[in-house]
């Protein structure tokens, strides 16, 4: 069987080549839908290059596929084939044509044939074909966004960037995106550092040695326990204010004691600095609420604008809800949507904040190369919808029902304090500063959003 799908991509082809050739292109072109964990480092797309990955089907079931790269059949670009996986032939050609001097046509032709072919073609023929479809819809998506973000910061040298939690949902997709644009990424761990790219730094305040980070470019401060993870307990919530504030503290003095500081310091924040529940419609000049969740990020925030004064440009990342299928709020309701039992939480009238996870990469990639702005910055969709609208658009998107609901009492009942502020809280926080900088939303309405993230166009 064969399947072909191609799209136009900017850039000549010697800069688009280069592209899936570095590190995290192919992290950037896993659908996330199905993750994919690589067993070894990618080691680029020459021939005789190999590639080994484990994909997810259902929850510790995977399925192991190991492709080598082989010399191209007269044409420029790079060829995979299955060695070991779930096909019986796997080939794979990607060829990059010339269309201009600025355009690329990427081409996408994939030979292959299934198990026990023939018995098995008109059996499972329709859903690999259908899977083929949205895999490759997503990846061709995918690059010509990545590449025009990159592209418009083309004349600038390439950065060398520290990220703390890059191990995280936020932090793999963002390292991801740098290194296939060229950056080098400095991932900052808090056990040993047992490979070139990653740093050991102390995140309870302790000394460290952050020599490592002379001449670094930038800092980006994703790390802290996880807010929703347990009901909200009085331990529990000093641990979250203490991962946020110690952390933060604990990466400035590490800087302070560099001669060659970066330029910058780009610290997470969160929508949580207005509060919980708040009425009317909030820019970053609106005032810090009172709550739990406001207490947090305004103490965070503090402690990051103290980078400002050893001269380094100070950004607070306040987020809003991260759309993705890999973790948050997304990944928890994707089970009961898919059983078709999924709904609104509560009345359904909360605002909910919302943000794909590809603009929180792209907004953050944004800042960090605009060299002339600081302060706080709201990271949410310019169209914030209420709970009952989401429901409403991820039971389309899905083609499943979602008229349960799921009441505030029993909400209050199981997750007490965490289920009141983070499930019926409502927060219209809107992307004034973003928009003043002239920062283009890749994805601002939800039902586009969710779409591209759950590989349902």
């Amino acid at each position: 069987m064969k399947f072909e799908k191609a799209v136009m991509l900017p850039g000549s082809v010697p800069d688009v080549l280069a592209w899936p050739a570095r590190p995290g292109a192919f992290l950037r072109l896993s659908p996330p839908w199905q993750p994919i964990r690589l067993l070894k480092p990618n080691n680029g797309i020459e021939a005789g290059a190999t590639l080994a990955m484990r994909l997810s089907v259902a929850g510790p079931f995977g399925i192991t596929w190991n492709a080598l790269h082989e010399p191209t059949r007269g044409y420029l670009g790079f060829r995979d084939i299955q060695t070991s996986g779930p096909f019986n032939r796997w080939e794979h050609d990607h060829v990059f044509e010339s269309a201009s001097a600025t355009e690329t046509r990427l081409v996408d032709r994939v030979s292959y044939r299934l198990p026990l072919w023939p018995v098995s073609q008109p059996l499972a023929g329709w859903a690999v074909r259908s899977m083929l479809r949205r895999t490759f819809t997503y990846r061709h998506e995918v690059t010509h966004s990545d590449l025009t973000r990159h592209a418009a910061y083309a004349t600038r040298a390439p950065l060398t960037v520290a990220v703390t939690g890059a191990s995280g949902m936020l932090g793999a997709a963002l390292t991801a995106f740098l290194t296939a644009g060229g950056h080098r990424v400095l991932r900052l761990v808090r056990g040993a550092a047992t490979k070139p790219d990653e740093v050991h730094w102390d995140a309870t305040g302790g000394a460290w040695d952050a020599s490592p980070l002379e001449g670094c470019d930038a800092v980006i401060h994703l790390a802290g326990e996880n807010i929703a993870s347990r009901r909200w307990s009085r331990a529990h919530k000093q641990r979250v204010l203490e991962s946020r504030t110690l952390s933060t503290k604990s990466l400035i003095g590490g800087l302070r004691s560099l001669e060659r500081r970066p330029k910058a310091f780009l610290c997470a924040s969160a929508t949580g600095y207005y509060g919980a529940s708040r009425e009317g419609v909030l820019s970053e000049n609106a005032e810090a609420g009172q709550d739990f969740l406001a207490e947090v990020c305004r103490n965070w925030e503090e402690a990051a604008r103290e980078a400002e004064s050893i001269g380094i440009r100070a950004i607070q990342l306040r987020i809003g809800v991260v759309l993705s299928p890999l973790g948050g709020a997304l990944q928890k309701l994707l089970p009961a949507f898919q059983l078709g039992v999924g709904g609104a939480v509560g009345p359904g009238t909360q605002t909910m904040s919302w943000i794909s996870i590809d603009d929180v990469v792209y907004a953050i990639h944004h800042l960090l190369m605009r060299q002339d702005v600081s302060g706080a910055f709201n990271l949410t969709a310019p169209n914030p919808i209420s709970n009952a609208q989401f429901a409403r658009t991820l039971g389309k998107v899905l083609q499943r029902p979602s008229v349960l609901t799921l009441p505030a009492l029993v909400v209050k009942l199981v997750f007490g304090e965490m289920g009141k502020a983070l499930l019926l809280g409502s927060i219209d926080a809107r992307p004034a500063r973003l928009d003043a900088i002239g920062y283009r939303f890749e994805y601002p309405e939800l039902e586009d959003a969710l779409r591209h993230t759950l590989g349902r166009r």
